[in-house]
């Protein structure tokens, strides 16, 4: 577009091409865990899944694989990795040291948030909210993505967003299957995302660096809670508590075992060295199935607005790409094994691994 001087400002136009349509559907089906680590599938399997030619589907997964999202298997298509809890210390560190030094640094040089940004900031939490309490995992990632990229947004280096919302990618990829695995989430996972609104609205930095810190503390520990693993082994934890009060943050509820009215076991205490939560794979032959979750009167609605507007973010429902649905297990690879016969140590799920790995 053309503009008439020095100081005209001109509307850009960003159309997403059939390569990032499906690169973005497939990053949302590994972030929900519907392609689990191990699964493996072919440049033809994509194309004909998504009804398009070889060569936007050939240069999605070339772009994912890019990315560290997929592993390019010579001769047998892309295998979608595997992150195991050292990998999520690795990501877990990195996303707290950076948003920690960004906050030291708006502390140093204060910056007002852009105006313009906090109304799409706020539609964006409410959204988020709303899939948290719905205990929808599938709308839940993408909701929960978009916002904390919104958030990064206000710090005014694209390069830092990027690079937090690839750390964000890969954190719901180890996350997601002991999730799925729970019979619910409504509850369990965070939602205090218009809070953090509020205290940016209010210019609120201290605020806002709690929130996040809190946020940040309360992710690990109900992910150490589900995973059997260690708090100690979390080099970043005192980071996190250094700036908070007296006050203990909130713990996650705990994590139910043989459906929503079985027995619930003993919270796990802030500072224990190993959790007592039982493994979703131990939890008998019905956790390997999609929980249906628990919904509110209401919740069918909520839950299908939120589903437009994940399709109105990846830019789907335009007749090109199909929006992001469970792929069956025949579409990619063999049905993973008995989970009994697949166990790995610590009561992790161990995922189906493609053969000569």
């Amino acid at each position: 577009m053309y503009g008439t001087g020095a100081g005209d400002t001109s509307t850009v136009i960003q159309r997403n091409s059939l390569r990032e349509q499906i690169a973005g559907a497939l990053r949302e089906e590994m972030m929900a865990g519907r392609l689990a680590a191990g699964r493996n599938f072919t440049v033809k399997e994509i194309a004909e899944l998504y009804g398009v030619s070889a060569t936007p589907a050939r240069e999605a997964l070339v772009d994912l694989g890019a990315q560290g999202l997929l592993r390019a298997e010579h001769h047998r298509g892309f295998t979608v990795p595997e992150f195991g809890w050292a990998d999520f210390l690795e990501i877990f560190e990195s996303r707290v040291l950076l948003t920690d030094s960004c906050f030291r640094q708006l502390a140093v040089r204060p910056a007002t948030p852009d105006a313009a940004r906090l109304p799409s900031l706020r539609r964006r939490a409410d959204a988020a909210v709303g899939a948290v309490r719905a205990g929808n995992l599938d709308v839940m990632v993408g909701c929960d993505r978009r916002f904390w990229r919104e958030v990064a947004g206000l710090l005014g280096n694209r390069r830092i967003g990027d690079y937090l919302d690839w750390l964000r990618v890969q954190s719901w990829m180890f996350a997601a299957p002991y999730l799925r695995a729970m019979p619910t989430l409504g509850g369990f996972c965070w939602d205090r995302h218009v809070e953090l609104v509020e205290a940016i609205e209010r210019e609120d930095l201290a605020g806002a660096h709690r929130i996040v810190c809190e946020y940040n503390l309360f992710t690990v520990r109900a992910l150490a809670g589900l995973t059997g693993e260690s708090e100690e082994s979390v080099g970043v934890l005192p980071l996190l508590t250094a700036g908070l009060d007296a006050a203990p943050v909130a713990a996650p509820p705990a994590v139910r075992s043989g459906g929503p009215s079985g027995p619930a076991p003993s919270p796990v205490p802030a500072g224990s060295a190993r959790s007592s939560v039982p493994s979703p794979v131990s939890a008998g032959p019905e956790a390997g199935r999609r929980p249906e979750p628990q919904r509110a009167e209401g919740g069918r609605g909520r839950e299908r607005e939120l589903g437009r507007e994940l399709g109105r973010e990846l830019g789907l429902g335009l007749g090109l790409v199909p929006q992001p649905r469970s792929v069956p297990y025949g579409r990619f690879g063999r049905r993973p094994a008995d989970p009994s016969a697949g166990q790995l140590s610590e009561g992790r799920p161990g995922p189906h691994r493609a053969p000569g790995r």
